[in-house]
């Protein structure tokens, strides 16, 4: 979560009119994430957040989002529900940008997460496969691995200006996925994005999964790579292992995975740290002016790529 767009009071106000949520009684930006603009909004009646999307969002693929949340709230998952104005209508236009007020979920983010966290969050990926397995609307990963390359051509003319050697790097390594990445594995909608930023505890419950809006159809192991390089490395880019066995093994659990899944793992944690490199060395070489949104280094997940190409088999992840 970010912030963009800023939203002053008065057209706040006029915005709130057409719902039935009283006045705002408090209205401040979160300075967390990349993606799109995000206020937390305490009204007369409710604790709410509103969204307005920016940057990568297609306004056409909104309806989507929107209806995937829905979705797994009625599933049980707790995931934020988009609020109806007057008339019925979630997705909303304000300051010329879509826009949305989703509901508030309690807990708090992990700065640090533990092998308990881990746990939660393998049995949490698996509870939404299960949800979503029922979900009959689908959508295009824009970010898999033909997005990838786009990336790599829009970023390799100054990609060396980050680390020395750094083009060559990704063209290698996209050469190699796109020769490899896997074609026949379980598809569904996937979440895409379930850092710990974007999941809420309450000591070692998850309280709160927030943030769907890179929710796509893909392989539903590659939701597990993206998970294992975004909760299994501590603050000094070093793999853990307990974190990862605890992590796959629930999941497990809860969705048992095929063969082809458990083997094709080590590829898919490659293709996920290229994945979030790219995108990262991309906002790092176009920053907003005036965001109020410092950009994330590129270079940790080049640290997760070159962990995940020593990889020989998927028993390394479980050890």
């Amino acid at each position: 979560m970010a912030v963009y767009t800023h939203v002053d009071d008065k057209t706040l106000s006029v915005f709130l009119a057409g719902y039935n949520l009283g006045q705002a009684t408090s209205f401040k930006g979160i300075a967390e994430g990349v993606e799109n603009s995000n206020y937390f909004l305490e009204t007369e009646k409710a604790r709410l957040v509103l969204t307005l999307y920016e940057k990568r969002a297609n306004p056409d693929d909104l309806p989507y989002f929107l209806d995937l949340m829905e979705h797994l709230a009625k599933a049980g998952v707790p995931s934020p529900l988009p609020v109806r104005d007057q008339s019925g209508k979630a997705l909303q236009t304000l300051c010329g940008k879509p826009a949305c007020i989703i509901s508030f979920l309690n807990g708090v983010s992990v700065d640090d997460a533990d092998e308990s966290h881990c746990a939660a969050v393998g049995s949490m990926l698996a509870q939404m496969h299960h949800a979503t397995s029922d979900f009959t609307a689908a959508r295009h990963n824009d970010l898999s691995i033909e997005g990838w390359r786009t990336l790599a051509d829009k970023t390799v003319a100054h990609a060396d200006t980050v680390q020395d050697g750094l083009a060559e790097i990704i063209a290698s390594e996209m050469d190699f996925l796109e020769q490899n990445w896997p074609k026949s594995l379980p598809k569904g909608t996937i979440h895409a994005d379930l850092f710990p930023d974007n999941i809420l505890f309450t000591n070692h419950t998850i309280t709160g999964v927030i943030d769907f809006y890179f929710g796509c159809t893909d392989f539903l192991a590659y939701d597990l790579a993206v998970c294992i390089n975004a909760w299994c490395f501590d603050q000094q880019m070093h793999f853990v292992p307990g974190r990862a066995k605890r992590l796959i093994e629930m999941y497990d659990v809860a969705r048992t995975m095929s063969g082809a899944e458990v083997a094709a793992l080590p590829i898919l944690c490659r293709g996920a740290a290229m994945r979030f490199l790219l995108t990262r060395l991309y906002d790092w070489l176009n920053p907003v002016e005036g965001a109020v949104v410092r950009p994330k280094n590129p270079l940790d997940y080049l640290a997760r790529l070159k962990f995940h190409q020593k990889v020989k088999d998927t028993a390394a992840y479980v050890v």
